[in-house]
């Protein structure tokens, strides 16, 4: 399977447990917005991560590391940003969702990249 299809399809999943378990994550139950947000999520780890890393590598040195949680809720953000300028119906109430939000979507992207890791190679 195409890595890019595969990272859209984990990316929904890890959007969709996000908005089902962190409060202050909304949606307005429409599943089309999840895969859209999916996709959005997956454009902006291509695109914006790597620029967000190089920018925050000072601070990631110095946490050792656990600045990557902000740069996680920063994107988790900016889709719910992006979101919403496609009128997706999905918002993130804050800083603290955001960074939940976050961890939610980095921890089932690592579990569902390491049970399908042969597929992402």
């Amino acid at each position: 399977m195409n890595k890019f299809l595969l990272r859209w399809i984990i990316n929904s999943l890890a959007v969709w447990v996000a908005v089902s378990f962190v409060s202050g994550i909304n949606w307005t139950n429409v599943w089309i917005s999840v895969i859209g947000l999916g996709l959005i999520l997956t454009l902006v780890n291509v695109f914006v991560r790597p620029l967000a890393k190089f920018v925050g590598c000072l601070p990631i040195i110095i946490t050792l590391g656990l600045f990557t949680l902000v740069i996680d809720a920063f994107l988790f953000w900016l889709t719910g940003q992006i979101g919403l300028m496609f009128d997706m119906g999905f918002t993130v109430d804050g800083f603290w969702p955001a960074f939940l939000g976050g961890l939610v979507v980095s921890a089932v992207s690592l579990v569902m990249g390491m049970i399908l890791r042969d597929e992402l190679k």
